[in-house]
């Protein structure tokens, strides 16, 4: 596929990389290159098949935007836009186009979310819960996007019975590149579960692979529900 990268940071590169090492035929925009996605016209992506987007909640949304008004389909790993989510998926939808967006694109991080479905019926049992989330100093958004998909998946596996708020406490430090830790306590035991990406390939591969797999389709989807389709 000729795919489209907005983003120079970290892991827009790295996605970069793995997305030429799969053989697609790879082209990068900086932001600096895209203000106000005035480089997302109809005419600018007529030879682009497919847009990832790893650049600032500032600049998400619009580029989401004009890739739907061009009809081309999106995957998006940018975070911190998700009061959004409503009004792109009506666009997207009307367009019939194809758009996937994900809080965080590790495979291992899914089946974490997937372990945490289970956990969070402690909240039931007279547990508490709280999440930590660390990542590097330059992280615009926070709490993460992964740590409130993990908060929204606690609170879904604990229905009604959930009567204390699962806090978010956000560390931005050094060059982490991100830790997820979820504890619940009671006044018996703790049980502790921790996800820790040792690097952004994890990333870059589920976001490359999820390109893939949005090619020639329409629809929204969320990450966390399709990637065992990969």
């Amino acid at each position: 596929m000729n795919l489209l990268i907005l983003g120079r940071g970290k892991t827009g590169s790295m996605v970069a990389e793995v997305a030429f090492s799969r053989r697609h035929h790879v082209r990068v925009l900086s932001s600096a290159e895209n203000e106000n996605a005035a480089a997302l016209t109809a005419d600018a992506l007529a030879k682009t098949d497919m847009v990832l987007d790893f650049t600032t909640p500032a600049a998400v949304v619009a580029n989401a935007e004009a890739c739907i008004r061009a009809n081309k389909n999106i995957v998006i790993g940018t975070t911190g836009w998700y009061g959004q989510v409503p009004r792109l998926r009506e666009m997207v939808l009307s367009a019939k186009t194809g758009f996937l967006y994900g809080s965080n694109f590790s495979i291992g991080m899914n089946l974490f979310f997937e372990i945490a479905a289970t956990a969070g019926a402690a909240l039931k049992y007279e547990y508490s819960g709280q999440i930590f989330e660390r990542h590097h100093a330059q992280k615009k958004d926070a709490p993460s996007g992964t740590a409130l998909t993990l908060q929204k998946i606690v609170r879904e596996a604990a229905g009604q019975s959930a009567e204390k708020e699962v806090e978010i406490t956000s560390f931005r430090e050094g060059d982490a590149v991100g830790m997820h830790e979820l504890v619940f306590n009671s006044s018996g035991d703790r049980i502790y579960l921790c996800h820790d990406a040792k690097s952004r390939l994890g990333f870059a591969e589920g976001a490359v692979r999820a390109a893939e797999w949005l090619a020639g389709k329409t629809g929204f989807f969320e990450f966390r529900n399709i990637w065992r389709e990969l």
